[in-house]
């Protein structure tokens, strides 16, 4: 299996709304992206893990941004490696957060460092916020949380497509790219995340208004993306803004989520 194969098969199975626009793009960018977001996946999958505590979801991401430091740019370093850190939980965790080591060996070298910091962050925002049991009181908290785990994937891409054709993407726009999508996320899980205790709406809010928090950042992206050259860059975002939109009008609806056949409907309307 070649290392681009590997990459889209893990990311099949892990994202539909991204896996679609990642295979699309140039050899090289499907697999920097790709790994990219397994490395981000990786750790997500820690916090959202259904049957882990708090405290093992902070150990384990409080260590792993250990390990990630320790062994940035150290390829002979032999007293910390990722792999250790699973050791007692490999039964429990999924096959793209335990090859997090693969992920991050399999960006290349010109943009592995960037890629290391921001799943390094990424692990001890989430340790944070896991801590803290996800105490959202305000629509500040809710703009902490949301660019602490999504807003700051969009500047990776951002410094992902300069190193891969020197393209200048609108940062803000990016950030707004993935509140936007967390957004909707987190009125998608509404009843998922109840059920185990964690609520991301702001003290007082109705779904109205994180309905409104959500349409807000989407237009926003959606703005600014509009004026972007970058057809490679458009052809990653446009179709989760279209999917993320969608989603929203159909929640609106009463509708759990999009069938088949509307994903399918939108992600022809958008190629």
């Amino acid at each position: 299996m070649t290392r681009r194969t590997d990459i889209l098969r893990v990311l099949k199975e892990t994202s539909r709304t991204f896996f679609i626009p990642i295979v699309r793009l140039p050899g090289i960018l499907q697999e920097t992206i790709g790994a990219a977001y397994l490395c981000m996946r990786a750790i997500d999958e820690i916090e959202d893990h259904p049957t882990l505590d708090n405290a093992s979801k902070a150990f384990l991401l409080r260590r792993l941004s250990w390990a990630m430091q320790a062994q940035a740019a150290d390829h002979d370093l032999k007293d910390a490696p990722l792999e250790a850190v699973f050791s007692s939980y490999r039964r429990l965790l999924p096959e793209v957060t335990l090859r997090l080591s693969d992920w991050l060996a399999k960006v290349p070298t010109g943009i592995a460092p960037r890629v290391w910091d921001a799943t390094i962050a990424m692990a001890d925002r989430m340790a944070y916020w896991v801590e803290n049991k996800w105490e959202i009181l305000t629509e500040a908290d809710l703009n902490s949380y949301t660019f602490s785990v999504a807003g700051a994937v969009g500047l990776l891409i951002c410094d992902v497509w300069a190193w891969f054709d020197g393209s200048q993407i609108d940062r803000e726009a990016a950030i707004q790219f993935g509140r936007g999508l967390q957004s909707v996320n987190i009125l998608r899980n509404r009843e998922e995340d109840a059920a185990r205790g964690v609520s991301f709406y702001p003290k007082g809010w109705t779904d109205a208004q994180m309905f409104a928090y959500a349409r807000k950042h989407i237009e926003l992206a959606k703005a600014s993306i509009a004026a972007v050259p970058a057809q490679s860059f458009r052809c990653l975002v446009d179709i989760p803004l279209a999917l993320a939109e969608a989603t929203l009008n159909a929640l609106e609806k009463g509708q759990s989520k999009l069938t088949r056949s509307q994903v399918m409907q939108i992600v022809a309307q958008a190629s």
